[in-house]
């Protein structure tokens, strides 16, 4: 993790002498020094982070580095912070300002002495070979022989397991040619080796293969060893034949390997695999063709299994759910179960319940609890473990090392790239069992600066977001974060944590001092008040446990970067927020005060928070911005939403000062700015990506024609969809990045305008979404809209012809949502349509009698939902042809139409094969 602090603050000092040349012009070499010295650490972090859980000295070490690279960072800030904020005056003054360089320089003298200190000291205490890949690391190896698996050990306790071997057992004896891998994917812990050695050991898969062997690759990955310990399970050599082969080149090994896998049947286990670059170094001793060899792979992440084979059968075993996780835990808790005289106290099954609930679902976790509570036999002993469960989960019985548990978590930790720890350390801000918006997160990891710059593309169409977006996705194939919720179009709309992961999360950030947590409960710590000081980061979860006693002065910490606040109802710390926030925390870079409650109007103050890049106001009271809103000129995100999206009278003030936010990437606005006394000026924020609620009755709709970089925006006054539209009459002028738009309305009823469909596609070739409300004369032809065109929303259209016809033409549609879209009497699918529909929804369609659907249309379809149109007799006939259909909502359909598709419906066999049909009135 200090790898990255140092990282970024090397990057920092490199924009700030940039952006604040003439600001630090007299120090500007002293800073360049100061830069090349943090770059030269830089070459012992990666190994000393590794080894610092091994020796205190180097953990000394690690710590001091990175406190230094902090002060670095905040004596630059703080200067250039009173340079601003004073910069008339400062310049006015030469003799204050040669004073303030010289305090600056004599600081930034200090910590370089300190920087080199340390330096030395590698050498002064034999860090240098403590930290060295050479040296020694008997505790890693150690480490490496305890996760070894061995195939002939079957673990006691299984449970929950039986679907996941039968579906793996059907793929390996499947001949099929082209699914030659089988990888079975999941966070530690889950039991991935448990499975796999359950389908090694399967009866018909040992009568299937020819010959078996198990590798366990772990995280130091030796090919020779590998492929020699392969071939000699494979061949079951004479002694004279394994003497032969010990002295064969890696390449006559691989190459031997490789024919003995075109000659049999053979089933290998790759257990534990971690990285794609172990499977490049082993591929050639595996035949990719002319084989009838099947592969088994256990790893954590998901990219490695793609990287193997694309074309096989990934495998995600889920967590066990509540019945099988008590069993599990019993196997393991109580040992004499099978004893007819044996039965569980109620108090011990009560605490036994709420203890494994802790665990969700994970196996490896419900081992250990079961294990530590099997020597335990009084109520007293398990109301302990109960109270301090985490602990001793993570810290284990003895509390003096990690138990089997937190190490087999924290591998996956260690494992992270330094750029992506202090992305996962980030999670660590949001409450237990959040469903984490990932918008907002990637938007708060690039105000953060843990998106490291030189990690993307300076490709136009590739932003800071995308590459924070990988990021993301590199946790998630990592299976260190979950996914929460799925768009439409099947991007990631949120994300989470598994618990125990969290627990991990949260411990990880206490030690690298990253974050601290105000809940209430950090009032009877002692060591409260000094670890506020150094953290850069503040959670606060308001509970009944805090209020306005838990912040007092001596909590302030004017160096803090990253304010989030969390609630579930209002609590009063308005006056910590108003006087400290906004009066000491000058350094904020981020500051989320999303569904705060505390006052009507923003101080004024904020405009002190000059290094802010993130300002989230949404469902907050807030309905007046001050003018100093203009000082912050490195704001990226501006959240203004309000609270009641269908409410006339929720106006905010904004004061037109939102020209001058030129770094300006995000903006949401209110749903309506009724009261600004002038028009909103935002033809200059080139860089503004998201734009939604633009004003069209207080700006100029040309003016977005300005805005070349949007990716989204959102229209909410169909007085100005028409005008919209027509701007983009004129050849050249185009939004060629515009991914989303949305033009909708919070009436109650459809705009009567008509939009010309036609020309908005033309002015906006790249969409993937497209949102319209109001009325179509006619649809242009399918070629017309963008190929990459994934979600279609037509509320209010009224089109007069069947828009079937041209819509299921498009290639890439995979949600199609339309209401009041069609005012005809028959609709049809024909066959080969809608090739990637997953998700239909047909409501309001006033005269449709009759829906007609070819064999062979709408092949993906997962979801299918009808409402409110009465005339229509009975769903189609093609229906009964897509297998993958596996939710049908009925809603608002007169009787009849629910009594022949019901069970026992004279229509029932058209939808019989679909599991979930829901009938609502």
């Amino acid at each position: 993790m200090v790898e990255s602090v140092v990282h970024y603050v090397v990057e920092r000092l490199g924009d700030l002498l940039i952006e604040e040349a003439m600001l630090l012009s007299g120090v500007n070499e002293q800073v360049k020094q100061i830069q090349a010295e943090l770059k030269r650490m830089q070459c012992f972090l990666e190994d000393a982070e590794r080894r610092q859980d091994e020796d205190a000295s180097v953990r000394n070490w690690v710590l001091e580095i990175r406190n230094l690279a902090y002060d670095v960072e905040d004596v630059i800030e703080i200067y250039a912070l009173k340079i601003a904020s004073k910069r008339n005056k400062v310049y006015q003054n030469p003799i204050k300002r040669s004073i303030n360089l010289h305090k600056l320089g004599s600081k930034i003298e200090f910590i370089k002495y300190q920087i080199s200190d340390l330096t030395r000291s590698l050498q002064t205490y034999g860090l240098n070979a403590k930290i060295s890949k050479e040296g020694s690391n008997i505790a890693s190896e150690m480490q490496r022989q305890l996760r070894w698996s061995y195939s002939h050990v079957v673990e006691e306790f299984i449970v929950g397991l039986d679907e996941d071997i039968e579906k793996l057992v059907a793929q390996l004896l499947n001949q099929d040619k082209y699914c030659q891998v089988v990888s079975i994917c999941g966070m530690g812990g889950l039991g991935k080796t448990t499975l796999a050695k359950k389908v090694y050991h399967h009866d018909s898969v040992r009568r299937h293969f020819q010959g078996f062997a198990w590798a366990c690759i772990s995280q130091q990955c030796k090919k020779r060893d590998v492929w020699k310990g392969i071939l000699l399970k494979l061949i079951a050599p004479t002694k004279d034949e394994r003497d032969e082969i010990m002295k064969l080149t890696d390449e006559e090994i691989a190459k031997k390997l490789y024919q003995v896998q075109q000659k049999k049947e053979c089933l290998v286990i790759l257990d534990d695999i971690w990285k794609t670059e172990d499977w490049d170094i082993l591929r050639p001793a595996f035949p990719s063709e002319n084989t009838r060899t099947k592969i088994v792979v256990t790893s954590r992440n998901k990219e490695v299994a793609l990287h193997v084979d694309q074309r096989g059968l990934i495998h995600e075993p889920g967590c066990l759910n509540e019945d099988e996780s008590w069993e599990l835990f019993q196997k393991k808790a109580f040992l004499r179960k099978d004893d007819p005289e044996f039965t569980i106290g109620e108090n011990i099954e009560k605490l036994g319940r709420e203890m494994v609930g802790k665990c969700a679902g994970l196996p490896l976790a419900i081992i250990v609890l079961g294990g530590l509570l099997a020597t335990k036999d009084t109520t007293s002993e398990w109301e302990t473990v109960h109270r301090y469960l985490t602990s001793y989960l993570i810290r284990g019985e003895a509390h003096e090392k990690q138990s089997r548990l937190a190490e087999v978590l924290a591998l996956s930790y260690h494992d992270l790239p330094f750029q992506l720890k202090p992305c996962f350390l980030y999670l660590s801000h949001f409450p237990e069992d959040s469903d984490i918006p990932t918008n907002k997160l990637i938007r708060l990891w690039v105000a953060e600066g843990v998106v490291v710059s030189s990690q993307y593309e300076t490709d136009r169409d590739v932003t800071m977001e995308d590459a924070a977006e990988r990021y993301l996705g590199n946790l998630i194939n990592r299976c260190m974060v979950q996914v929460g919720t799925t768009g439409t179009t099947g991007r990631i709309k949120t994300c989470r944590l598994h618990d125990l992961m969290r627990d991990l999360c949260l411990s990880k950030a206490r030690q690298e001092n990253f974050l601290l947590i105000v809940n209430g409960s950090q009032e009877n710590n002692p060591s409260f008040s000094q670890s506020i000081s150094r953290v850069r980061r503040m959670g606060i979860w308001l509970g009944q446990h805090l209020n306005e006693t838990s912040f007092s002065n001596q909590q302030v910490n004017p160096h803090l970067r990253s304010l989030l606040y969390f609630h579930d109802k209002r609590y009063g710390v308005e006056n910590w927020i108003r006087e400290c926030v906004f009066g000491n925390f000058k350094l904020l870079r981020v500051l989320d005060l999303e569904g705060f409650k505390g006052f009507c109007a923003l101080p004024k103050e904020v405009g002190n928070l000059l290094w802010l890049r993130f300002l989230s106001l949404k469902k907050t009271h807030i309905q007046e911005l001050p003018i100093s809103l203009g000082n912050l000129e490195y704001l990226q995100t501006l959240n203004l939403q309000t609270l009641n999206k269908v409410s006339w009278d929720s106006t905010v003030h904004i004061p037109n000062v939102l020209c001058k936010l030129k770094r300006l990437r995000h903006l949401y606005l209110p749903n309506w700015c009724g009261n600004i006394t002038d028009n909103l000026q935002l033809a200059n924020l080139s860089n503004l990506q998201t734009l939604v609620n633009f004003p069209a009755n207080k700006c100029d709709v040309k003016d977005l024609l300005k805005l070349s970089n949007l990716r989204k925006l959102v229209l909410n006054d169909p007085r100005y969809f028409e005008k919209f539209g027509a701007i983009f009459n004129t050849p050249n002028n185009r939004l060629n990045f515009l991914h989303s738009l949305s033009l909708k309305t919070d009436m109650l009823s459809f705009p009567d305008k008509v939009v010309d469909v036609g020309q908005l596609l033309v002015g906006c070739p790249r969409l993937h979404k497209l949102h319209l409300e109001g009325q179509i004369e006619r649809l242009p032809e399918y070629n017309q809209f963008p190929p990459s065109l994934a979600k279609l929303t037509l509320w209010g259209s009224r089109l007069v012809e069947d828009p079937m016809v041209t819509l299921e033409k498009l290639p890439n549609l995979r949600f199609l949502s339309g209401w009041e879209m069609f005012t005809g009497k028959k609709m049809v699918c024909t066959g080969n349509g809608f090739p990637q529909l997953k998700s239909l929804l047909l409501r309001g369609f006033p005269n449709l009698e009759e829906w007609e659907m070819e064999n062979q249309a709408m092949p993906n379809l997962c979801r299918l939902g009808i409402s409110d149109c009465n005339k229509l007799k009975t769903v189609p006939n093609g229906l009964r042809y897509i297998a993958t259909l596996r939710n049908i909502e009925i809603r608002w359909m007169p009787k009849s139409f629910k009594n022949k598709l019901e069970s026992g419906g004279v229509e029932f066999y058209k939808v019989q094969h679909v599991p979930s049909i829901v009938f609502l009135n």
